[in-house]
């Protein structure tokens, strides 16, 4: 069973996503708040996959998804962004994320962009 980290500052986010993925056979290992915290869970839980918000208090998204990188090369993370970040989505990508999803979540779309990245 796949283990995932979900990040976002916004708990009923976290709870969406959580929801979608549990119910479609996933294991939520860990949540953070921020990006500093999600570099800690990273460190201390090794998940198969993070799903990261953006924007965040702290470490922003993309931040964490370069520290995670450095960490991990072979993470895989795919980034939340509201509707209207395609600028900051374009440079997730280029910093190594996997997919992106938009809010609000559609559990199609989670559930197809954790698949195809856990291929």
């Amino acid at each position: 069973m796949s283990k995932i980290l979900i990040v976002d500052d916004a708990a009923f986010m976290r709870m969406m996503i959580k929801e979608i993925l549990n119910k479609n056979g996933f294991e939520v290992v860990g949540e953070a708040a921020d990006g500093v915290q999600a570099v800690e869970k990273y460190k201390e839980l090794s998940p198969d996959l993070v799903t990261m918000d953006i924007t965040m208090p702290e470490m922003d998204g993309i931040t964490a998804l370069k520290e995670i990188k450095q960490m991990d090369s072979n993470s895989k993370v795919i980034m939340c962004s509201a509707m209207g970040q395609q600028a900051m989505v374009i440079d997730a990508i280029q910093a190594g994320a996997k997919d992106f999803i938009v809010k609000p979540f559609q559990a199609e779309r989670v559930l197809e962009a954790v698949s195809k990245t856990l291929g």
